[in-house]
């Protein structure tokens, strides 16, 4: 399975914020889209860091300055693991793995294309698996 298919199922929708946004408007993007990180982008198509919910709880641990008015730049992961459409599924559940990221940006020609989950990946396999199942129950019980 490739990120292509992935991304024909789920959509190619994604969410950005630009890096001279604060965290205040990150917390409402995050709450509002029910989404746990969002692409920073300064221009269009470009993939200029990533920002999670994990990145606000750990600037939260090391700072005494107001957490809301902090601009997205300073708290965003600058080096982004990302991912092709032509990449296959365990190749990008092997990369999230290792990096310990939850989402990666797909990128295509430079410019981003969609975003994939790990949530993604789960439901993925998920099907792969039913698809399996049924094929073995229709195995069995055609008698062979």
């Amino acid at each position: 399975m490739r990120i292509s298919d992935v991304l024909r199922r789920k959509g190619d929708d994604v969410v950005t914020i630009r890096s001279d946004a604060s965290v205040a408007e990150l917390l409402d993007l995050l709450a509002d889209r029910g989404i746990g990180a969002v692409v920073v982008s300064d221009a269009d198509g470009t993939v200029d860091g990533i920002v999670s919910e994990r990145d606000v709880v750990r600037h939260l641990r090391g700072s005494t300055e107001p957490l809301p008015a902090v601009p997205v730049g300073t708290i965003m992961t600058t080096e982004v693991a990302t991912c092709r459409l032509d990449d296959d599924l365990e190749t990008l559940a092997r990369t999230m793995t290792e990096r310990r990221v939850r989402h990666l940006p797909v990128v295509a020609d430079g410019r981003l294309v969609g975003i994939v989950s790990i949530g993604d990946v789960v439901k993925q396999r998920l099907g792969e698996l039913q698809d399996e199942r049924d094929s073995l129950v229709d195995y069995v019980q055609g008698g062979g």
